[in-house]
């Protein structure tokens, strides 16, 4: 066993799917002038993606010790590569759904096995090794957005008046870049042999590990994740739609910005701030600047507002997922991957099923509420049929300049009122987490758990 290539290849694997991730959040508007889309169907291909994610990651969890971190490693890879390959080939909805669907499986199956491998090859700094693991999720979103920044710009794919079949090849040949770093780690993990989970080595049978489903702790800070993984994932998913719409930005910009913050944060500063504040004290303070920067968000009337308000919202968001995951490990060791699984999915599902999906459906709700009241002739013209929401095919179709700027008006006033609503969800974290911080203040403080190792038979006897 290599250690060492085994944390690399995790690392990369991160970063393989969060470039999939930051390219996907960039072609929304292709996909939805190439399909015919509202946000409302956008909402819910790429909420499907998050709640594959989230049955994988909860099913590796419990099923990882049986299958082997081996065999579900090379289930990812083949997901990973043949949801890249069916969104190639889409043709409608249904296409990129279960293309979106299969990719989630994939990645959640990564974040299965990856979280447990860290903890497992790290034991005695697993917080640490956990923030810089996902420190690797920041360099695929860079690396992704400027991928699709660079070939929007030398494809001019943001010009006024792009052919449709430019704007179909623009979204493919991005998406066809994201095999290249599925590859790469499935080449590092070709070959390789896997350690035992901890839970495993340290003799914690499966009905001790499934204990934590009882343990009031673990629940609560199942409810936080949540929340933290929905204002997380939530506005990124919408980074590309919603700047666009607020601003007339390229979103995926500040996406590669806050991914460069998250980077260093994560990779340089995760050890010090957690020594300094514990990882609860970090979290309450990553929840109140992520709702600063989401409300702020809302305010913007131009590039530099977007630059100062994005910049506190990704250091909000930096710490959310690994510090969670961290305290999930620290606190509940007999878990393993079973709980680490179980955390990773209730934020996934989270994510996929109620905010992604919420905040395209608030986006066509304001929007429509909008162009109904500033020209209802407008909405009749733009109104997808049999949906609620607007086809931009349609709104590209608009010949009168005067329509076009109804639509451009409601669009900005949705995105308005879309990071306003978001912004309650880190608002309410902050209360919660200060709550936990001076709970485990009146207990002695934070502390890891070891795990009880099993005495052997007859031990007592000689005790």
């Amino acid at each position: 066993m290599n250690a060492q290539r085994l944390f690399v290849g995790s690392c990369l694997a991160i970063a393989a799917t969060a470039l999939a991730f930051s390219v996907r959040a960039d072609i929304i508007p292709a996909l939805k002038a190439d399909f015919g889309l509202t946000d409302t169907e956008i909402g819910q291909i790429a909420g499907c993606g998050l709640w594959g994610f989230a049955i994988t990651i909860v099913l590796g969890g419990m099923l990882l010790d049986s299958l082997g971190m081996g065999r579900l490693m090379t289930f990812a890879f083949v997901g990973h590569v043949g949801g890249v390959v069916m969104t190639l080939l889409a043709q409608g909805f249904w296409p990129l759904f279960f293309a979106t669907l299969l990719m989630g499986l994939a990645q959640g199956t990564i974040e299965a096995v990856t979280n447990p491998l860290a903890a497992t090859l790290y034991p005695q700094e697993r917080t640490k090794r956990l923030n810089i693991l996902h420190a690797w999720w920041p360099v695929g979103l860079i690396a992704g957005g400027l991928l699709a920044y660079g070939l929007t710009r030398l494809m001019n794919l943001d010009g006024t008046d792009v052919a449709a079949e430019v704007t179909r090849l623009g979204w493919k040949i991005k998406m066809g870049v994201v095999l290249l770093p599925i590859l790469l780690y499935g080449g590092l993990f070709f070959n390789q042999s896997f350690p035992n989970t901890e839970r495993l080595t340290s003799g914690v049978s499966y009905a001790q590990m499934f204990t934590v489903m009882r343990r009031p702790l673990f629940l609560f800070l199942l409810f936080l994740m949540l929340m933290t993984t929905a204002t997380e994932l939530g506005p990124d998913n919408w980074v590309g739609n919603l700047l666009q719409n607020l601003v007339g930005i390229q979103g995926v910009l500040i996406l590669v910005y806050t991914a460069g913050l998250m980077f260093v944060l994560r990779q340089f500063f995760s050890g010090v701030l957690v020594k300094a504040l514990g990882p609860v004290g970090l979290l309450t303070l990553s929840a109140m600047v992520a709702a600063l920067g989401l409300f702020w968000l809302s305010h913007a009337k131009g590039p530099l507002i977007v630059l100062v308000a994005a910049t506190l919202f990704g250091i909000g968001k930096t710490f959310f997922w690994p510090c969670m995951l961290g305290i999930t490990s620290e606190r509940f060791p007999e878990g393993g991957a079973f709980a680490l699984g179980l955390m990773g999915g209730a934020g996934i599902i989270s994510a996929g099923f109620l905010m992604v999906p919420a905040m395209g459906v608030l986006q066509d709700t304001y929007a429509l509420k909008k162009i109904s009241e500033l020209s209802s002739p407008t909405l009749q013209k733009v109104l997808k049929d049999g949906s609620q929401g607007i086809d931009e095919k349609k709104v590209r179709a608009l010949s009168d300049p005067r329509e076009r700027e109804v639509v451009q008006e409601a669009k900005t006033y949705s995105a308005v009122m879309t990071y306003r609503w978001t912004a309650l969800v880190p608002a309410v974290l902050s209360v919660v987490f200060a709550g936990l911080f001076f709970y485990f203040r009146s207990i002695g403080g934070y502390r890891a758990v070891e795990i009880e190792k099993p005495q052997p038979a007859g031990a007592h006897l000689h005790a």
